[in-house]
């Protein structure tokens, strides 16, 4: 296993999935989504994982986040049962989902204000608007930002949380491509200096390889893993990379497209 980056003396959480399966009830009868999966997260650690669309991905994202429960096995975060959201779990979607009505710095003061803090920590919001590099458009309104930038509100709004673990649902998937590959060396740069985990979902086979240190593989719906592809190369990393090429190959045979590489 590739080891985590050292940063902030590893202040990630550690994340233990074990034996989770996982089933929607539906008219028609009961949808198996997950198949007894065990992943395990080092403190510190960037996981991604990759696997067809509806595969089940999304799904032990919201498992992992305590956003509902597994059907059955056990989700423990630093030995803890998962068992509800926390604030140290937070969740970054593809839509930024910000409030209109809301300047960029009250967007970003919410979970603060939702639970009692605001008034004592104010000092957070600022300091999460600098991580991301919006400082000056801290009273700006959602309407007047670009795409790249409400995704860097949504991602301070997550960061001043001060999470352990970040999960990320596609988050750059409504971004165009050159905002897209910026995002996500900025992604990486504040994964390292802040030394959170993270979860990334993502149909991006480049994005996952390019950012994460294990590319988590998923089969068909019901999500079985098919393999970990270890990604050792050191940060900051090099797109054109033989290496890259070498764990795109393999990837992408994986998920059964070997013949157009």
């Amino acid at each position: 296993m590739v080891s985590p980056v050292q940063t902030q003396a590893n202040a990630g959480a550690h994340i233990a999935v074990r034996n989770v399966s996982h089933w929607f009830e539906q008219a028609q009868g009961p949808l198996q989504v997950i198949a007894d999966l065990d992943l395990e997260i080092q403190p510190g650690e960037f996981v991604a994982l990759l696997g067809p669309s509806g595969c089940g991905k999304s799904t032990l994202l919201r498992l992992v986040a305590g956003l509902e429960p597994a059907t059955t096995g056990s989700l423990q975060h630093d030995s803890q049962a998962i068992t509800q959201p926390d604030p140290s779990r937070i969740v970054v979607f593809q839509d930024p989902t910000l409030f209109p009505w809301r300047t960029v710095w009250n967007n970003v003061a919410l979970g603060l204000q939702a639970r009692g803090l605001l008034k004592t920590q104010r000092h957070r919001v600022d300091e999460a608007l600098a991580l991301v590099g919006l400082q000056s458009f801290a009273q700006a309104l959602p309407h007047q930002l670009s795409g790249g930038m409400a995704q860097r509100v949504a991602l301070a709004r997550a960061l001043v949380n001060d999470p352990s673990l970040l999960v990320l649902d596609e988050p750059l998937g409504k971004l165009d491509s050159l905002t897209r590959l910026a995002m996500q060396t900025e992604l990486v740069d504040l994964w390292q200096r802040k030394g959170f985990s993270v979860l990334l979902v993502t149909h991006d086979v480049e994005e996952a390889l390019f950012m994460a240190q294990r590319v988590v593989v998923l089969s068909d719906r019901p999500a079985r893993i098919k393999q970990v592809l270890v990604n050792d190369l050191p940060y900051p990393r090099h797109r054109g990379h033989p290496r890259l090429a070498e764990l795109r190959h393999q990837a992408l045979s994986l998920l059964g497209l070997a013949a157009s590489w």
